[in-house]
């Protein structure tokens, strides 16, 4: 399996897109890395997590065909990770060729923010579905479970667990300290890879997100509970620019760890 990342950051983008902090200043500086997008995943280039307002962005940078992604999952509507506007280029008159509709998945309130940027434009086109926490979908290619978020308490949000090719992949972002109940419908699973979020790097935590002393915590429960397998994988992602940290850093902290620090165009295959 294929996991192509291809935002990295949290809301606001690192560097951010007003800041001129001495971490947003040091970011534009050195480049490379430490340039983050709004956070967003594709898994062998047809299953997509998320649609953020730099998705057109990734598009050019990664030389990425999104006419070939047939599904697409969105964790909840936060701007970082639905701009459901520009959904509406994939429809006739600004989308030629494609051969098969794209199938978007998504809780009541994803469902409504779809609807009111794009219509009903018909599922041969854009076929928008709602699903709830631990329904499971399948998708021809993929599994996929929604699991509950620990993020915003106005809002039913998602993670997902992902099944393919005979791997299992966590995508566990947006979200603080995972729900029991997500525990327990991960008991009886084995991971080959965990993708955690890692907004809040050093500072305190917070509840919604998670910081680092968090992320371990979260994958030493895996590894204790035989969830992540032996050999198993754990990323992080989503940073904040407020953590102050840049690439370097977070590869200092997290590389003792064994813990893979996601970038923005990584491709990580398991």
């Amino acid at each position: 399996m294929k996991i192509h990342f291809l935002g990295t950051s949290a809301a606001e983008g690192f560097p951010a897109l007003f800041c001129r902090c001495s971490h947003c200043l040091k970011a534009r500086e050195l480049s490379g890395r430490n340039i983050r997008t709004r956070s967003s995943a594709i898994f062998d280039d047809t299953l997509k997590i998320d649609f953020p307002p730099d998705t057109l962005h990734h598009v050019l940078r990664d030389g990425l065909d999104l006419g070939l992604v047939k599904d697409l999952f969105i964790t909840h509507t936060h701007l970082d990770h639905l701009w459901a506007e520009d959904l509406g280029m994939r429809l006739p008159v600004y989308a030629h060729g494609l051969d098969h509709p794209l199938h978007i998945y998504g809780h009541d309130a994803v469902v409504r923010k779809c609807r009111d940027a794009i219509g009903w434009p018909g599922d041969e086109f854009i076929a928008v579905r709602r699903i709830v926490p631990f329904e499971t979908v399948d998708t021809g290619t993929a599994v996929v479970t929604a699991l509950p978020a620990n993020h915003d308490p106005e809002e039913t949000c998602l993670l997902f667990f992902i099944e393919k090719d005979g791997k299992n992949v966590f995508y566990g972002h947006d979200t603080g300290l995972l729900p029991e109940d997500t525990w327990a419908w991960l008991a009886n699973r084995k991971l080959d890879l965990a993708i955690l979020d890692c907004t809040n790097g050093n500072l305190p935590f917070t509840g919604g997100h998670l910081n680092i002393e968090a992320v371990l915590g979260i994958r030493d429960r895996l590894r204790n509970e035989g969830i992540l397998q032996t050999g198993g994988q754990t990323v992080v992602t989503h940073f904040s620019h407020n953590i102050g940290l840049l690439h370097e850093d977070l590869t200092a902290i997290f590389g003792a760890e064994e813990i893979t620090v996601a970038y923005d165009g990584m491709v990580l295959y398991i």
